[in-house]
């Protein structure tokens, strides 16, 4: 067994087995000339954190044809940006994407700084995607270590101390492996093993072009690496949404502040989140309101929550406590967050 894992074969893989991806520009383009656009690298990855390829492509497309240049982006309105990125969760990632794009567009004349320190300098860029939009936008030997390279290098080094204690030890180990001879190819080689061949259930170690220097696969451990500390059993939160139907068709809803859960998103107005029961609450707007059968269940990263639903069809008199009315032309459920989409949802099936 070889001590150490050479970049060489991996990227011999890579050459004949990357993902085709949206944003991705492939082996035989890199090496024909074709340079990625930072722009969308950084798009990719913002969209990538804590959300699978599949539900970030289409999102990806999307924003890339209404607003193809990081200074459209920077020039868009708050509210249709946030309605582009209903319902792929993390709401702050959609906050700072607006903020970062601004400082990019207006202060650094449209450009993204190459080196990772300045990256990190940016509005919501952690030390990932520093490495990743350093890495694979420019080339720069910047290591990137996400939960498939966390799984890789656990297993090429027999690490079984859990996660996420091990994820300094893992962190080095990656960078001790990361070439200066096309480290942007080779930053995407390791996560595409991780995601296809060394995946968490059955990792296919016999047909890896690593499988020779895997101490885990020497020792018949790869299959329970990365061990992971137990996870606490997450809380259910309780409340209550109101929704409001105007009799020409409009609905009632509220935008909500900036920080926190939701920040800056469309949603029906309600009571607060609680664990035990849903807490007391005004109505926004005084009607005959009627509770519909079931919940709105949705689970968020802490927490799961249950969503009482209580609906009413207002007259075009009356005025309201909080929110506003969108017109029936301009509503769409798809503006709202996953959350206010299965609320919405109960009322199409009663």
């Amino acid at each position: 067994m070889r001590d150490l894992p050479d970049s060489a074969d991996l990227l011999e893989w890579y050459d004949r087995h990357a993902r085709v991806l949206p944003w991705r520009i492939a082996p035989a383009q890199r090496e024909a000339g074709v340079q990625p656009d930072p722009y969308r690298v950084w798009l990719s990855e913002i969209m990538l954190q804590q959300t699978t390829v599949a539900a970030v492509k289409d999102y990806y497309l999307r924003f890339t044809t209404r607003w193809p240049t990081v200074r459209d982006l920077a020039d868009a309105a708050d509210e249709d940006v946030m309605a582009e990125w209903a319902g792929l969760g993390y709401y702050a990632r959609a906050r700072n994407l607006l903020k970062c794009a601004r400082v990019v567009a207006h202060e650094l004349e449209g450009q993204f700084p190459s080196n990772y320190d300045d990256l990190l300098a940016l509005p919501g860029i952690g030390p990932y995607t520093a490495g990743a939009v350093s890495a694979i936008a420019f080339n720069q030997p910047s290591t990137v270590v996400d939960g498939n390279v966390e799984r890789v290098m656990a297993r090429l080094f027999d690490v079984h101390t859990p996660l996420p204690a091990a994820k300094p030890e893992l962190t080095e180990r990656a960078t001790t492996l990361t070439p200066t001879q096309r480290p942007g190819d080779y930053a995407q080689a390791v996560m595409d093993l991780g995601a296809t061949l060394c995946s968490p259930r059955n990792p296919a170690c016999g047909i890896c072009p690593w499988r020779a220097p895997c101490k885990a696969r020497d020792k018949g451990t790869a299959a329970e690496l990365p061990k992971k500390t137990p996870k606490k059993p997450k809380p259910t939160r309780y409340g209550t949404v109101y929704i409001a139907k105007r009799v020409d068709g409009a609905y009632l809803l509220e935008r909500r502040p900036d920080s926190g859960l939701l920040g800056g998103m469309l949603g029906w107005p309600g009571s607060e989140w609680r664990e035990g029961a849903a807490p007391d609450s005004e109505s926004p707007i005084r009607a005959e309101w009627r509770t519909l059968n079931g919940e709105a269940r949705h689970t968020f990263t802490h927490f799961h929550l249950r969503l009482t639903v209580k609906t009413a069809l207002v007259p075009m008199d009356r005025n309201v406590q909080s929110g506003f009315f969108v017109e029936a032309e301009d509503f769409s459920p798809t503006d709202l967050p996953t959350a206010m989409r299965k609320a919405f949802a109960l009322t199409t099936a009663s």
